[in-house]
């Protein structure tokens, strides 16, 4: 005896084979974990004193990552005296986000995260 709707009133049970019950219920989950779609997060790393060859290399992943439909996540390192000069990452960051304004839009404001600078990027 299986109970199938335990919060009717009153409770509706069905005479069954537990384990072909079972079955099918792992079935049916099977089936809708199959329509699901991940979004997967690519992360950029960036320094605030980063050259303009390494930027346009950077810039070219983080495209090649939304073109295939993954979130983009820019991160901007500070390490030592860095920290006294969050706007030189700041600047990167806006850089980064304009030559990434015709294919994406920014999904999270930019914000520190400890010692890091962080923004996210979605496919428009």
């Amino acid at each position: 005896m299986v109970e199938i709707s335990p919060n009717s009133t009153p409770p509706v049970c069905k005479i069954m084979d537990y384990g072909k019950f079972k079955y099918e219920l792992a079935k049916k989950e099977k089936e809708t974990k199959k329509k699901q779609h991940v979004v997967v997060t690519k992360e950029i790393r960036l320094r605030p004193k980063i050259e303009e060859h390494d930027f346009e290399f950077k810039l070219r992943h983080a495209r090649k990552f939304l073109e295939a439909g993954h979130r983009v996540k820019a991160t901007v390192m500070f390490r030592g005296r860095e920290n006294a000069h969050k706007e030189y990452g700041e600047r990167v960051l806006d850089k980064f986000s304009e030559a990434l304004d015709d294919i994406a839009k920014i999904d999270k404001e930019a914000k520190m995260e400890g010692g890091q600078l962080v923004i996210f990027f979605t496919k428009k």
